[in-house]
């Protein structure tokens, strides 16, 4: 992964990850809003149950990611979650700052526009 991101970087991709972290409180009240509101018995997935019982090794293999991913120039964010809000606060915080550092400006063009005449 840390090749494949510097080959991009290289090739002038700037790269942003973000890790939205809820805890496993949160967790279990989103499943069961999603089963208690007819309006969100579409986003359960039966499966998700099953794999709530290996939140600990989740855990254990998103740290391993965090720890062994975040290079200076493509660093994880880890960003609490569990409150929608505030998760929308700091990524937006985070890729405002990041915009303003790659101050973005349009293209030229490559001709002068004031030759230009267009007919009807």
């Amino acid at each position: 992964i840390n090749d494949f991101e510097r080959m991009l970087q290289s090739n002038g991709t700037e790269i942003v990850k973000f890790y939205l972290h809820i805890d496993k409180a949160e967790q279990k009240e989103r499943f069961q809003a999603r089963l208690d509101e007819p309006g969100k018995n579409w986003k359960f997935n039966p499966g998700d149950l099953s794999e709530r019982k290996h939140w600990d090794d989740y855990m254990g293999a998103f740290e391993d990611v965090l720890e062994n991913c975040s290079t200076e120039p493509a660093p994880w964010f880890v960003i609490p979650a569990n409150r929608k809000w505030f998760r929308n606060m700091a990524i937006s915080t985070i890729i405002r700052k990041k915009l303003e550092e790659m101050n973005p400006q349009n293209p030229k063009a490559d001709f002068d526009p004031s030759t230009i005449i267009i007919d009807d």
